[in-house]
Order: structure tokens, then sequence, then C-alpha cells
């Protein structure tokens, strides 16, 4: 608070000096200067009085360029007022004052190849394949606020609080989802004065309930006045530039931080580049400024989505500068707006890292091809841009959609949080299907290149099998190398295992080669009635896994 009075106070006696006539004539100096002087005190009363409430009310940063238009009127209002020299002075700086503002307003125009270059990525050609022994972080936030809603009931005096924001993150190992308990309202704020803590529920297993975690929260998005989170912010850091909502982040302890991406402008007041987060203890109110490379290790999201959704805006939009991204549009990309949180998409990677997945488009309306896609690492802000198989058309995240719409039509079931794998080595999106009521029905995997090649379970690992299958049956190798064989083979089948995996089993055996096989009935139905003892005769892919992919298998004595 204390900070914003000083400041207030160098803000108001800097409008008291533009305004007050400071020279008069000597025939009226001592009558003339007890008037000026009551105006000056009167000015400055004045002026530290509303530029106060104005910051305190608003939040907004203390940097000069915000005051522009208030500068344009006290050095307009300060030239009309004086005479002489004084008169002429002023007058150039009310001059001075208007340059301000076409340089502020003008910015967008001409800073777009500075913003280009402050988003500029690393190119790659495609992801990683996606180790099919771990689980994607693909419980679709929707979802997982409904159960938390329905477990509401675990907060004690329910009827003073809501369910704030939905954060994902990494917590001992685990990817969770995390919402704060947050006040309904400026009474129950007054009543209660803390919040009693955190929902947290798996953002990988659909099957697991919310639980209530008992840490009391004072400095809170919902609090009012001095308590409020974002005030607490300004007033600790009245000069930061701020960008992006605040995020809930807990330790591995469970204890609940704050935290808000700050850093500069490109130009003037116009773009905003990432340097570090502002982290507050939520109950003890506890405040520091953290730059990039010095990120706790508990911290996941420094950088906030919103930072990164703008940063795509600048990589897709100004490659060739402004006006081609109004009129020409040669090499636009227009990132899609299809993520879960502010227009991008959280994920994980096998090392545990969080990144924000965006996909990018073509700015001509009914392609649903895709150009692209970026994923940006939430701690560092470093993004890489992958072009995917140049030699493919691959299909966008609202065509796969569209796809799963029309495949649930009668159902009217929609997809949610769509994401782009590299699956057995195909560029593959995996989706999560919800029913009209937002709870969850299955996981949708469609390939970005072949369409036609898709499959849905109840669980993502479920659909990965039958994934696999599906690649298999449409000649794809599944390990993504290009010189994996056809082969086939016969023997004696040793040991059978089969599974419900959606709407099709899934069956394992093992032939007495040593070799284990799978295969799909949707492949072939007649693989139901496989058991021990079987001769048999099949087509495989060498793909050098574990469970080897059949393309055709016969079963003698029964086809």
């Amino acid at each position: 608070m204390t900070k914003l009075l000083i400041a207030s106070a160098v803000i108001a006696l800097i409008a008291s000096v533009l305004v007050t006539p400071l020279i008069t004539k000597k025939r009226e100096d001592g009558k003339s200067r007890k008037v000026i002087g009551y105006f000056f005190i009167g000015v400055f009363v004045l002026g530290f009085l509303a530029t106060a409430i104005t910051l305190y009310v608003t939040k907004i940063d203390v940097n000069w360029l915000v005051f522009w238009p208030a500068i344009i009127l006290l050095t307009l209002a300060g030239a009309l007022l004086a005479s002489g020299i004084e008169r002429k002075i002023k007058g150039i700086l009310f001059l001075a004052s208007l340059g301000v503002a076409v340089y502020v307003l003008s910015a967008p125009l001409w800073n777009a190849n500075e913003k280009f270059e402050s988003s500029e990525m690393k190119e790659e050609v495609e992801i990683k394949p996606f180790d099919e022994t771990q689980t994607p972080a693909s419980v679709p936030p929707k979802f997982a606020r409904n159960k938390m809603k329905k477990a509401f009931g675990q907060v004690p005096n329910t009827s003073y609080y809501e369910l704030g924001r939905l954060q994902i993150q990494k917590v001992k190992g685990d990817y969770v989802y995390i919402a704060p308990v947050e006040f309904s309202g400026f009474f129950k704020w007054m009543n209660g004065d803390t919040t009693p803590g955190y929902f947290i529920m798996s953002a990988t297993d659909s099957a697991d309930n919310p639980k209530f975690v008992k840490e009391e929260m004072k400095y809170v998005p919902s609090a009012y006045l001095n308590a409020n989170l974002e005030r607490h912010m300004r007033l600790q850091h009245p000069f930061l530039i701020f960008y992006g909502d605040v995020q809930l982040e807990v330790d591995d302890e469970g204890k609940p931080y704050y935290i808000r991406s700050y850093g500069e402008f490109i130009t003037a007041r116009n773009g905003f580049d990432v340097k570090g987060i502002v982290l507050v203890d939520a109950l003890t109110g506890k405040s520091e400024t953290v730059e990039l490379d010095k990120i706790p290790e508990f911290i996941d999201g420094a950088v906030s989505p919103e930072t990164v959704s703008l940063q795509n805006s600048y990589f897709g939009n100004y490659v060739h500068g402004f006006w081609n991204s109004m009129f020409g549009k040669k090499d636009v990309k227009i990132p899609s707006d299809e993520g879960t949180e502010s227009n991008v998409s959280p994920i994980f990677d096998e090392k545990g890292d969080m990144y924000y997945f965006t996909d990018f488009t073509s700015p001509k309306e009914g392609v649903d091809s895709m150009l692209g896609y970026s994923l940006t690492n939430a701690r560092t802000g470093d993004a890489t841009y992958y072009t995917g198989n140049l030699d493919s058309s691959y299909m966008d995240s609202q065509g796969n959609l569209q796809i799963i719409e029309k495949k649930f039509i009668e159902k009217k079931w929609t997809g949610e949080m769509p994401v782009l794998y590299n699956f057995y080595g195909e560029a593959s999106w995996l989706t999560a299907v919800l029913d009209s009521n937002g709870f969850l029905q299955n996981y949708f995997i469609v390939s970005a290149a072949n369409p036609e090649i898709s499959v849905y379970a109840t669980t993502p690992k479920e659909a990965l099998k039958l994934y696999k299958t599906a690649l298999s049956r449409g000649g794809n190798t599944v390990d993504g190398s290009s010189n994996a064989e056809e082969k086939q083979v016969s023997g004696k089948v040793m040991r059978v295992y089969k599974e419900r995996l959606g709407d099709f089993t899934m069956v394992s055996f093992l032939l007495n080669n040593g070799e284990n096989y799978l295969i799909s009935a949707e492949t072939e139905p007649l693989a139901i009635y496989l058991q021990e003892g079987d001769e048999v005769i099949l087509t495989y892919g060498d793909t050098g896994e574990q469970f080897l992919p059949v393309r055709s298998l016969m079963i003698k004595g029964l086809q």
C-alpha cells in the first residue's frame, strides 16, 4: 500500500506542476503567489485522491505511458492557464503529449516484426512417439469440474463458497487437477475471512473421485479489499506488467501458492514478453518475484496459458509483418481456439514436464487441414513448431471434432480437449467424448493423416490397443518404421487371452515359436473362437514389439 501511495503522490505532484501557472507578473506577485499556492495544493490533493483511487480499484500497473490521456488533458489545461514563456513551454509539452498518444496507439501497426521475433520457435518435423506404457493426462477439465461440484458437500459451511478455476499440474509425480474453494460473495467473505482449502483429482483416471484438502487460504481471487489476490500482488509490485490470470499451484506437501506471469511490453504498451512470475503464499500473503530460470521445482505452469496463446498469435500472424496479416496473408497460420485453457491445452511429456499444445490451420474459410502444431514449455516458455510430414495432409482439431460429432450424432455427444500425439509413428488425435451433461463417455483416437482409421474405448489404454490393431489392418507399421516387413508364420497356439475393449474383443496368443501376437475381432471375427491347441496360419507386421500385430488369421479346421 505504501508504494501505491508514494506513486500517487509523485503523479499528483507532476500534475500540479503541469496545470498550475507558476510564472506571474511582478505587480501581482504577492497576491497571486498566495492564490497559486492554494491552487497548487488543491490540484495536488485532487490528483492524489484520483490517482490513488484509480490505481487501487483498477489494479493497473504504474507505468507512465498508462497516463497518456491524462497527460494530454493536463498539458492542455496548463497551456491555457499559463501566459508568456510558460504558455509556450507547456504548449510544447501538449504537442509532445499528442506525439506520445500517436506512438502508443500506432504501435500495433509497426511492431509486428518485433512480436514475431519474440515468439519465434525452433522447427521440427514430428514429436517423439508416445510411450504406450504411460497414461496420457486425458481426463477433460469439464468432466473433472462436474465431479468436483458433486463432491462439494465435503466443504465445511458449503453455502459460503463456490468452486474456483481448475488447474492441471503434477503433484508427487501424479498428474492432477487442482481447484480452489472460493468465496461466493462479499458478505460470505466478511464472515469467512479465509477459504478452507481446495479439491484435487486425477487427470489420468476418470474413475478417481475428487478429494477435498484442508488448507486455509486468505489471499484468493474472490476476496475483497486488500485480501483480493490480484490487488495484493499489485500493491506489492505496482510497477510490474502482468499478463494472464492468477493460477493455483501446490507443492508436494500440499501447501497452496498462487502465481502470475509478469514481463515487459514489446513496444509502448503493446505486446508482451514473459520474464518471470510473482509467487504468493495463499495464507500469509508473502510475495516474491522469481525469474523464469529460477522457478521452484513444484511450479508447472509458470508461463500463463494466456501468454502462450498470445505468443502463438504473434508467431502465426506476423511472419511477414502486420499488413500481410491483414491482406495478403502469405504463410499466415491461425492458431486453434479448441484448447481447454485460453485456446491452448496443457499436456505432459515422458519426463513429466508440462507443455501447452496448439494446432495451426489455414486462414482460408472452410479448410480443416492442419498446417502444423506447437508445444510450448510451461516453465521456460521455449516453444517448438512441428510441421508434420509434409507429404501428408493432416486434419486439424476442428476437423477431428466434426468427425466425433458425426460419429455420435444420434447420442449428441461431443469431443473436448483434442491433443495430437505420435502413437506408433502415426500423428493421431486423442479426444475425450462427453455427453450433453458433461459426463465422460469414451476416448476417441483418429489418424490425422488417414481419418478413416479411428477407434474409441472407455479408457485411453483400451483405445490405444484398438488403435494399434486398426493401424495394422490399415497397412501401417505401428512403430513408425517404414521398413517393417510383413511376414507369414504357422504354428500351434500355446496360450490365449481374450479381453473385451469397446465394441470388440482383443485376442492375445502365444505360438509354439515363442512369439506373442495380437489381433482384434474387428479384423478377424472368428478370432473369438481361438483356443489352445489350434493350428493357425497368420500374417503379421514384424515391428519388433513384444506383441506383434496380426493382419490376417486362419484357424485350421475352422476356416
